[in-house]
């Protein structure tokens, strides 16, 4: 079903359905990206990548058991930086 037929129905203005359900979509994934950072935060002790990285070239981790989580905690961090922003520009 079209935006415009659902606003109708709901008595909003589809551009203000459309900007609530992408707000929500972003928040909804942010907390899907939060939930995710934090197990890998709390499974290594660090709060950011570059923490994680530290402990593996300190030799407190050793690489080839972190790589995969290690690529992954970069991944989520990136896309929690992209979330964010889209976020701030909606206001």
């Amino acid at each position: 079903m079209a935006y415009e037929a659902v606003a109708a129905r709901l008595g909003v203005a589809p551009r203000e359905l459309e900007e609530s359900s992408l707000r929500l979509y972003l928040e909804h994934k942010l907390r899907v990206v939060d939930s995710q950072l934090l197990d890998l935060q709390r499974r290594y002790g660090v709060q950011t990548v570059a923490e994680l990285d530290a402990l593996v070239q300190g030799g407190k981790l050793h690489e080839a058991e972190t790589f995969e989580d290690y690529l992954e905690f970069d991944r989520l961090e990136a896309e929690k930086e992209k979330l964010v922003s889209a976020l701030a520009e909606l206001g």
